[in-house]
């Protein structure tokens, strides 16, 4: 007798559903309090806030702090973003979210920049933590000082990857600010928020903010998070006609529901900023490094080609110089004068060039004596006569040459071989603007052509270049400052052109 197969009960499948929507998600917002910040990033002020200074868990917002001490230890020379780096057992531990990484396994830092601030990795965030301070202790540690120098006041972090761990809380009103910060202080590495995927080193990841980035116009960052005790939590930036809001939100019931709160906060932004107004950078903390005020450094810091400070050559010695005591009569003067000019020509060359040749001291002696010097004191004890007008010297023999011209010639023949290099400390017009990649090296160009002429007052001094890639063609505009291309890419953003920072070579 065939036996029948019994299909699982479908009642089953709904009482799940059931517990889920009706015990756990409330419980889920119970235990996660709602806090939200909205501010205007041009000025710093304030749109909407509530419960903005309650103690929360951050979750994964916790990376964005971690980024930007990773990016303040790239720029000061701490680390390359080409060096390796091993990743230790604890870190390979890491729960999900994860890259996937194994212990021993050596990675370039940039993959590890890319995964934490796109796939939100656990591992690769303490990865990047022990590679900085040789342990995720101390670089939280190293985390809070940079906090507290940002004015982030009611944050304390204790990991960093933001997983669930006592007195690890921040706030909504901390987190706008850090967001701001890391928009401002650091813009050639902002981009990496607003990617919808990227390449880690081992494979592609999908960007966990990339729902809000595809369905709200203008936003282009910056970095979710999620554990049970915290809820959903997003801090979200977008620009739109120059202006630029940042909202935050804590204890979010889900993606979907944060997202959308997020999106009313965007708008309810948009609404009250005003259209123009005077943009004020947040002032850039001073540079520690892992060594805070009076503590110690957690971990060496590797030389680097960055000139710290400019050595300047040491004074050239001077022969010891008597000071007189007392100035001399006039009386005195005159016979020293005399003296002097009744010497040997050849005696005074000797003392002044040091021995000259014969030729020489023959030569300047027979002009001396074809023009004989009339003594000082004389000349000044004389009432009433006019002093005899100065007869120019004759002119130099073709055959003359003096010891230093010799030596001025010797030292320019030995120059033309030699060529002296040192690192430049200035920084220099490194910085750049990147337009897009386009098709055909033309279309390019007639880009960068039509931009310098709108934008002429902005890219003043600025090359334009065209880069040929795998993808086509990018056009770049190089030679500025970086102030001077975070303003013109500012200004081209305000008309609508994509473009974002490009920095000096690594």
């Amino acid at each position: 007798m065939a036996r029948v197969r019994r299909q699982p009960a479908r009642w089953g499948l709904y009482f799940i559903a059931f517990v889920w929507l009706v015990v756990v998600v409330p419980l889920s917002a119970a235990a996660a309090p709602y806090a939200a910040m909205v501010m205007d990033a041009r000025t710093g002020e304030v749109l909407h806030s509530r419960n903005a200074d309650t103690r929360l868990h951050p979750a994964s917002l916790t990376k964005m702090m971690t980024l930007y001490v990773v990016f303040e230890a790239v720029e000061n020379g701490e680390i390359g973003l080409d060096d390796l780096v091993t990743i230790s057992r604890k870190a390979a531990a890491e729960p999900p979210s994860k890259l996937g990484l194994r212990a021993g396994q050596k990675i370039k830092l940039r993959y590890l920049i890319r995964a934490a601030a796109v796939k939100s990795g656990n591992d690769t965030a303490t990865a990047l933590a022990e590679a900085i301070s040789g342990s995720e202790a101390a670089f939280a540690r190293r985390m809070n000082r940079t906090a507290k120098a940002i004015g982030m006041t009611r944050t304390t972090f204790k990991n960093a990857h933001g997983l669930t761990q006592e007195g690890h809380l921040s706030t909504a009103r901390d987190m706008t600010i850090l967001g701001r910060q890391l928009f401002y202080d650091y813009p050639e590495y902002y981009n990496l928020f607003s990617r919808r995927s990227t390449h880690a080193g081992v494979k592609t990841v999908p960007n966990t903010n990339r729902r809000l980035l595809d369905a709200y116009r203008g936003a282009d960052g910056i970095k979710t998070g999620y554990t049970r005790a915290a809820g959903f939590n997003l801090v979200a930036s977008a620009e739109r006609g120059g202006e630029r809001i940042i909202a935050t939100v804590f204890g979010g019931h889900s993606t979907a529901w944060r997202n959308q709160r997020v999106a009313e906060l965007l708008d309810m932004g948009f609404a009250r900023a005003p259209t123009r107004v005077a943009v004020h950078r947040p002032a850039r903390p001073p540079y520690l490094g892992n060594t805070g005020p009076g503590g110690a450094s957690g971990t060496e810091i590797r030389v680097s080609g960055l000139v710290a400070r400019s050595v300047r050559p040491m004074a050239r010695p001077r022969p010891a110089e008597t000071v007189p005591v007392a100035v001399a009569s006039a009386q005195v003067i005159d016979s020293a004068v005399a003296e002097v000019l009744d010497a040997s020509v050849s005696d005074v060359l000797a003392t002044v060039v040091g021995d000259p040749d014969e030729q020489v001291a023959e030569i300047v002696a027979e002009t001396v004596r074809a023009e004989p010097a009339q003594p000082v004191g004389a000349a000044a004890s004389t009432a009433g006569v006019a002093p005899k007008a100065s007869v120019p010297p004759e002119t130099r023999p073709e055959t003359l040459q003096l010891a230093s011209a010799a030596a001025n010639e010797r030292a320019a023949e030995t120059a033309e071989d030699r060529v002296v290099t040192r690192l430049s400390t200035s920084g220099g017009r490194q910085w750049g603007v990147n337009l897009g990649r386009y098709p055909t090296r033309t279309s390019a160009e007639k880009v960068l052509l039509t931009t310098a002429l709108a934008e002429m007052s902005a890219l003043d001094g600025a090359l334009r270049k065209v880069v040929q890639r795998n993808g086509g063609f990018e056009a770049n505009f190089h030679g500025l400052t970086r102030d001077g291309a975070d303003r013109a890419c500012r200004r081209l953003q305000a008309r609508g052109t994509t473009c974002f920072m490009v920095g000096p070579p690594s």
